[in-house]
């Protein structure tokens, strides 16, 4: 079905064309780009050169197909960054007519300045807002992302391995949540000894017929991770699920909890438990959606916090 202009609500069109005036003009799109004389595109071309062509094997129409500029645009571009000494030009060994391009020393210098400016700047919007704030927004982003380019989010997902555990795995759980817990919601150390003894009893008592640990990766990175227990005979609990907040809103949070209802019932267990609290609002809506209910809920002091503990269950 095509969409027509007709078929998106007006207010929409007006809140999100607010919304690009406000981040435009926050990032300094508007002006000469991270206090360079460059403009925004010539430093994406930049950055993409620094990236697609570290080994001098990009071609021009490559890298304009990748940013969708115009030819002659590109072209403009280029020949600036070869006038200060950024650029260079190889001919292909396959064909004579075609030119490789790479950046020169002086090209990857600029980037190199260009690039810690744009983190710092990154730096300086996050700043002020409180840690919380800080993963709520990123979280957002990532949402942005997924529903706006859900082939790259889908490419990104699909990039995702879930492996066993390895030697170091269980400590960078700890520290997770340690560091997650806290930035996030305020918890103190009690929290991280909590899981620190869950993960000391589940590789003391492992029982490889009924439990499992996945540890998810994207390139080559730990970003999540996810534990089945046995409770009883026919009980499963889902334990310290936990994500890298660079890894959220790609759906990682929702295959690790799938793979282990899978597990659980190809065990053949009769149900899965879990235990969480009431401010964690996106696990929550994970194990909703998967058709876990609340069977008890009540409130505690832990962690140096009032919280509401949640016990989950569903009917395998």
């Amino acid at each position: 079905m095509a969409i027509t202009r007709e078929s998106v609500c007006t207010s929409h069109v007006n809140s999100l064309r607010a919304f690009n005036r406000f981040y435009t003009q926050r990032i300094g799109v508007l002006a000469p780009y991270l206090g360079s004389t460059l403009s925004l595109t010539e430093v994406r071309v930049l950055y993409e050169l620094a990236h697609q062509a570290p080994q001098g094997n990009l071609r021009a129409a490559q890298l304009g197909a990748s940013l969708g500029l115009d030819a002659g645009y590109l072209s403009r571009i280029l020949r600036r960054f070869e006038e200060r000494g950024w650029l260079k030009r190889t001919p292909s060994v396959h064909d004579a007519r075609l030119s490789l391009l790479a950046l020169t020393r002086t090209g990857r210098s600029a980037f190199a300045l260009l690039q810690a400016k744009s983190n710092d700047e990154a730096a300086a919007l996050l700043a002020p807002l409180p840690a919380g704030h800080q993963a709520q927004l990123v979280d957002a982003l990532a949402t942005v992302r997924r529903l706006l380019d859900p082939q790259a989010a889908d490419a990104t997902l699909a990039g995702a391995v879930l492996r066993d555990p390895q030697p170091g795995d269980m400590g960078w759980v700890v520290q997770q949540h340690g560091e997650i817990y806290a930035r996030e919601y305020g918890f103190n150390a009690e929290f991280e000894a909590l899981v620190a003894e869950i993960v000391a009893r589940f590789v003391r008592n492992f029982q490889s017929d009924r439990e499992r640990c996945w540890i998810a990766e994207l390139g080559a990175e730990r970003v999540g991770a996810a534990f089945v227990v046995r409770k009883s005979k026919t009980v499963a609990q889902l334990r310290l699920l936990v994500l890298a907040p660079q890894a959220r809103g790609q759906g990682l949070g929702a295959r690790l909890s799938d793979e282990c209802i899978s597990f659980a019932r190809a065990r053949g267990y009769r149900k899965m438990v879990l235990w969480t609290n009431s401010c964690l609002d996106a696990a929550r809506s994970i194990y909703a959606k998967r058709g876990f209910h609340i069977v008890q809920s009540a409130p505690h002091h832990s962690f140096g916090q009032d919280l509401v503990g949640e016990t989950w269950e569903l009917v395998l």
